[in-house]
């Protein structure tokens, strides 16, 4: 149906394409005048382009408006100017010739209504549109329901004569078929239009009210997330508040150095020695937590050395004041104390500028952890690089050392490989020394029983 209605039209665009425009100035003339032109001008068919020329000149000083006194005077010379435009173009006079041999086109003619379009109005070309088109589309409606019924009968006569009993596909298919909505005037261009306006009518107020609704649902979830994030920020800022309460809390206060008024290097008399044998004094309850077996850092050993100055030999519980002082046990006061009157007490790291001896040449292994434990680790970094190593140990994905410096403010990935170096060293030497002076112990218990073994058997005998 659509192919044939196609063609039709694209016949009918053909057939008025072979017309031009003198043709239809003619046709337009010739029924605007609606009187022989030759007889108006009164002269013969065969006429000269001159005699019709002279013609037309007389006939002009006769009814010009000017001096015709008729009412219809200007349609008279209106007429006798469009006569003698389209006698002396010779193609139009052919075409008029043709004109009076055969007549106009009539109603048969595609180029019939072309004309009588082309002199409509905006408002009369609109209602004949709106007029084709409402026909048209009730014309398609029934020939698409035709099409989908044929379809269908067809479909149930092949399979009809195939199989004598009707199987459940044929029977819904005869279903859909009496179903099927047969077309309604309902359905076109004069029903659609006033229920599409009303639809729109109706449809506005229905829109503002959810744009509304919409507009509100914004603005209450703009002021919960608002709302949210003052909660978030003010949960951020006590936490911090309570992290900078802890930290103040739980920070050792530092009091300022005050070197004693001695020359010599090392702040501790033989008799004050750590290992010149046990102190037994009672140990005061602290409030403070004890730390047990922990790293020492920079800090910490600073704080050693500046409570050792503090307390000289010979003060009473010195080691127990400097343990609680601390935090820490009075065996890893006097132990880090004993290895820090090894070095006179000087921090490693921190050693001042030595002069430089010269010595012969000779091969010396260069030790990487003193040059590793160079730079200063305060006690947050510490904690900062144990918590990141228990975090990430060994074998897990990605960078691990890239992540513990990460967790460590303030320090490069190098520094922490470094430092995490320098204290396994450390633990390993002190384990190490540990073990040596308990196997010394040991020989010397051992030679002592035998001694005491040896005097014995000289006693009795």
């Amino acid at each position: 149906m659509m192919r044939w209605s196609l063609f039709v039209v694209f016949t009918l665009i053909l057939s008025v394409r072979a017309w031009d425009d003198d043709d239809l100035e003619v046709f337009d003339v010739v029924e605007e005048v609606n009187q022989n032109f030759y007889e108006l001008l009164g002269v013969s068919q065969e006429a000269t382009p001159a005699e019709i020329k002279s013609a037309f000149k007389k006939l002009t000083l006769k009814l010009h408006p000017d001096k015709n006194d008729a009412p219809d005077a200007d349609v008279q010379f209106r007429n006798l100017v469009s006569v003698h435009n389209v006698l002396k173009d010779p193609g139009k006079r052919e075409k008029y010739n043709e004109v009076l041999k055969n007549g106009l086109p009539n109603w048969r003619s595609a180029i019939y209504y072309y004309r009588h379009v082309r002199k409509m109005g905006l408002a009369e070309g609109s209602i004949i549109l709106f007029i084709i088109i409402t026909f048209g589309q009730y014309a398609v409606g029934w020939a698409a329901y035709a099409e989908k019924r044929f379809t269908a009968e067809q479909i149930l006569n092949s399979r009809g004569r195939k199989h004598t009993k009707k199987s459940g596909f044929d029977q819904g298919l005869a279903e859909i078929l009496d179903q099927l909505p047969k077309p309604s005037i309902k359905d076109t261009l004069p029903f659609q239009i006033p229920r599409c306006a009303w639809w729109l009518v109706t449809a506005i107020p229905r829109s503002v009210i959810e744009i509304r609704r919409i507009l509100k649902e914004k603005e209450e979830e703009a002021r919960r997330q608002k709302k949210r994030d003052e909660e978030e920020k003010a949960r951020l800022e006590r936490e911090a508040i309570a992290a900078a309460e802890a930290k103040a809390a739980g920070a050792r206060k530092r009091r300022k150095f005050v070197p004693p008024a001695r020359d010599r290097d090392c702040l501790l008399d033989p008799v004050d020695e750590p290992d010149a044998g046990p102190v037994v004094v009672p140990v005061k309850q602290s409030t403070a937590p004890v730390i047990s077996g922990g790293l020492w850092t920079d800090d910490d050993l600073a704080e050693l050395v500046r409570l050792v100055k503090k307390y000289p030999g010979g003060t009473a519980e010195r080691w127990e004041r400097i343990a609680e002082t601390m935090c820490r046990s009075v065996p890893e006061v006097t132990h880090m104390a004993a290895k820090l009157k090894e070095n006179c007490y000087k921090i490693p790291g921190q050693e001042p500028e030595q002069p430089v001896v010269v010595e012969p040449p000779k091969k010396v292994k260069t030790r990487k952890t003193e040059e590793v434990s160079a730079g200063n680790w305060s006690q947050t970094q510490q904690k900062a690089l144990e918590a990141a190593l228990a975090k990430y140990p060994k074998g897990g994905a990605g960078d691990r050392w890239q992540k513990i410096s990460n967790a460590v403010p303030g320090k490069t990935k190098e520094e922490c490989m470094q430092r995490c170096k320098y204290l396994s060293e450390m633990v390993k030497k002190q384990k190490q020394k540990e073990e040596e002076e308990a196997q010394q112990r040991d020989a010397e218990e051992s030679q002592q029983d035998g001694s005491d073994v040896t005097s014995q058997e000289n006693e009795d005998t």
